[in-house]
């Protein structure tokens, strides 16, 4: 008989959720997870990067107080203390989670997964805990297998890592990933970040607000390139006006030197860079190195994904895969959202996801978030569309927060005014684009928005104003300015 009616292979936002939710369904769980609990999310993503963005942001605040009215003296950056910071949130969200697992009655192994069979699989010892150094994310390789484990079901959770660049000089010190970047001790004067996608951009905001040198290299015509084509625009003029350096349309030829690298960029804007650290933000694959799929007989596409169904089936009845392993949107909320629907679905629920209405959000300064169709990707449809904008600036709030950079937009049908996008730049973005992804999964109009009354002054209330101006009713801009 199998030892756990489900076993999990993996800790973060999907396998935690799915432990949970299958607990509560009545089912045997266990989760065999090598790091501490909560994956890259709260260990190497999400968390600590949000933690260090918000020390960023109060060091902005603060070093601007004097707009304010407050005088503030000596303010100046020590840099342990933020990354202390970090560390303790990261440790009391992951210890949260283990809590939470306990609770719920989920068995958690700790160790490396390797299948030996479709639901069975051989548990490695991977040494001592991780820690924030900078190089390796385990102490040690696998070891000989500590225990065998089956199940009935399976659910593959294993997320993803950085990706690296086929650059020359890609391996030298100082080149560092995303996970690298949280073992530095202290802040770059001269950093380059290769990729100026969702990674790319916050490290270099963060950065460059604590004093770096920073230019970022990016392959398309703007930041942010899945964004919104005018975000992607209005975040360079932004970063622009920080002294950071973008340089669009360009790529790296690659890395020399030791103590200092010299990166070369070639291009329309060809140079050569002096740089202490360099970082690679340029994606996320897979991560499914020594899992031993092909003894589960589970396939990959040719990128390295697990194709799955939307009840998060793979092609091996029993077997199920969830979060960045699947490929369909790398993010930590989707991954949750797969892990609750794959654990109904074996416990024998009617349940399926729907990859519809997915807010995706970046936390530069300014912040950034978007839910739906783009304004490019809504006339590629042959759709014919109202674009409406709104300004922070012309806002109460904004103007009394002292933040007033950026604007809503929000892309509708013409004929009927339905809510096919939202589009934010600019303060608590990624608050607002909760409304955005509630009124396209409501299917709700212009005219639905404008009529709803929202507090004031709120920042939320934009979303009101930019419906007003897509209907030809604005209050509060002049019609020039729309």
């Amino acid at each position: 008989m199998p030892e756990f009616d489900l076993l999990i292979v993996g800790g973060g936002p999907g396998g935690y959720v799915a432990a949970i939710r299958a607990a509560q369904r009545g089912l045997s769980v266990g989760v065999v997870e090598k790091e501490r609990p909560g994956g890259v999310c709260l260990n190497w993503g999400c968390i600590p990067t949000k933690a260090m963005l918000r020390s960023a942001e109060v060091f902005q605040m603060v070093s601007a107080a004097a707009e304010f009215g407050i005088h503030a003296d000596d303010v100046r950056l020590d840099f342990a203390t933020v990354c202390q910071r970090k560390d303790g949130i990261v440790k009391g969200l992951t210890d949260g989670v283990a809590g939470l697992l306990r609770a719920n009655g989920v068995t958690l192994i700790e160790g490396h997964a390797r299948f030996v069979g479709a639901t069975e699989v051989q548990v490695h010892s991977v040494g001592s805990s991780p820690i924030y150094s900078g190089g390796p994310r385990y102490a040690a390789a696998p070891t000989e297998p500590i225990r065998r484990v089956d199940a009935k079901d399976v659910i593959i959770a294993t997320g993803s890592v950085p990706a690296r660049l086929p650059i020359p000089g890609a391996d030298l010190p100082g080149v560092i990933t995303s996970d690298g970047a949280f073992g530095l001790t202290e802040v770059p004067r001269r950093l380059v970040v290769i990729g100026g996608s969702a990674v790319g951009a916050e490290w270099a905001s963060l950065f460059a607000t604590f004093g770096s040198e920073v230019t970022i290299v990016e392959l398309q015509d703007r930041l942010v390139p899945l964004e919104d084509k005018e975000i992607g625009a209005a975040l360079g003029r932004s970063f622009a006006k920080r002294g950071i350096t973008v340089l669009t349309g360009s790529t790296v030829e690659s890395i020399t030197g030791q103590d200092a690298l010299r990166v070369t960029v070639g291009g329309p804007r060809a140079r050569e860079l002096d740089a202490d650290v360099v970082l690679m933000g340029v994606g996320r694959r897979p991560n499914t190195a020594e899992l031993g799929l092909d003894a589960a007989g589970v396939a990959t596409d040719e990128r390295g994904f697990i194709p799955v169904d939307d009840q998060l089936r793979t092609g091996v009845e029993h077997v199920y895969a969830i979060g960045d392993v699947t490929g369909r949107a790398l993010l930590a909320h989707v991954a949750s959202h797969q892990g609750l629907t794959a654990a109904d679905v074996i416990a024998g629920h009617q349940a399926h996801i729907d990859y519809t209405v997915i807010p995706a959000a970046t936390f530069t300064h300014p912040e950034i978030a978007s839910v739906g169709r783009t304004e490019d990707m809504a006339r590629a449809e042959g759709l014919e569309v109202i674009s409406a904008k709104f300004p922070f600036a012309a806002l109460g709030r904004s103007r009394t927060f002292g933040d007033t950079e950026g604007f809503v937009k929000i892309i509708a049908g013409r004929r009927h005014r339905e809510v096919l996008g939202v589009h934010i730049i600019g303060p608590s973005a990624s608050d607002l684009i909760a409304e955005g992804a509630l009124a396209i999964t409501l299917e709700a109009t212009l005219d639905e928005l404008a009529d709803t009354i929202h507090a004031h002054p709120t920042f939320g209330e934009i979303g009101m104003e930019a419906a007003l101006t897509g209907l030809g009713l604005p209050v509060h801009i002049a019609p020039h300015q729309r």
